[in-house]
């Protein structure tokens, strides 16, 4: 599918929509008052005459022009932002993120790392496959992200070969590959050791449950039928306790990211380990 280019209302919309009101009113400031009053001062003869012109009305209907061009884009924004967490907080299991489109499911991956703390640029929205879908950065690293909404098959080594390349063309940290399903032994043998992390469709729902748990700041716990669909996250070599509450404000100390209670399999101690692990092994006690 051809992507559709991007316009200068389509750029607006991608800026968080408080800062698009805001800079509807700056920009009306400036085209309505500051241009015309530059263009007098230091345009010479043709710089003031426009100056002049601008200052008896022309001025004011542009500036009023831009500044709703800019409030629209605020509006769409802060559409987007709703039907995102809406998203988001409607997902309930594997059969919930297998139902969506491929927009949706790039729509929601977004979210559910933005909620992490992530701040992230969409690149993937005008297109069904487009290589790298969404940047992420935080705490200083860069990652990109590649989401494929496969129902019928596993995602290929060849796949993750791309996404390691990409990662080595734009010079990021770290890349991340997600999907609905799972990936084949061949990829996952590929992406030992590196940078890579790939998210089947078990530890997509962990993240959306941990997320979940976070923004409605009560703690959660899982059920049979999560832990039915695998959340590995919960079920680390250190962990033996079934049912995972999620802390609403412990943060981790290492990656800043939420934390689940935890038990110790020696001595059956609660402590709070951080839902990365084993990428992230930041804990607190309970």
């Amino acid at each position: 599918m051809t992507r559709r280019k991007e316009t200068g209302l389509d750029l607006i919309a991608a800026l968080p929509w408080p800062l698009g009101l805001v800079l509807g009113g700056v920009a009306y400031g400036v085209i309505r008052f500051m241009l015309p009053a530059f263009l007098i001062r230091v345009g010479g003869p043709i710089g003031a005459a426009l100056g002049a012109q601008l200052q008896h009305g022309t001025a004011e209907t542009f500036a009023l022009i831009v500044m709703v061009l800019f409030w629209i884009g605020a509006a769409v924004s802060f559409g987007k932002r709703r039907r995102r967490r809406a998203l988001l907080d409607r997902q309930t299991g594997l059969d919930t993120l297998a139902r969506m489109t491929w927009r949706e499911f790039e729509m929601l991956v977004g979210e559910a790392f933005r909620r992490r703390g992530y701040s992230l640029v969409e690149t993937g929205l005008g297109g069904a496959d487009g290589g790298i879908d969404l940047m992420l950065q935080k705490q200083g690293r860069v990652e990109l992200v590649q989401c494929k909404h496969w129902k019928s098959r596993s995602v290929s080594v060849g796949t993750v070969r791309e996404m390691w390349g990409l990662r080595d063309h734009h010079g990021a940290n770290g890349v991340k590959i997600v999907c609905v399903g799972n990936f084949t032994g061949d990829a996952k043998a590929f992406a030992a050791g590196k940078a890579i992390e790939l998210i089947g469709g078990e530890e997509l729902l962990a993240l959306v449950r941990s997320v979940q748990a976070t923004s409605s700041n009560t703690p959660v716990v899982a059920s049979a039928a999560d832990r039915a669909a695998g959340l590995r996250i919960a079920e680390s070599s250190f962990v033996s306790a079934p049912e995972v509450a999620v802390a609403p404000s412990t943060s981790c100390p290492a990656c800043g990211g939420p934390m689940a209670r935890r038990n110790n399999r020696r001595d059956h101690t609660a402590f709070w380990g951080c839902n990365e692990f084993p990428r992230c092994r930041g804990t607190r006690p309970a």
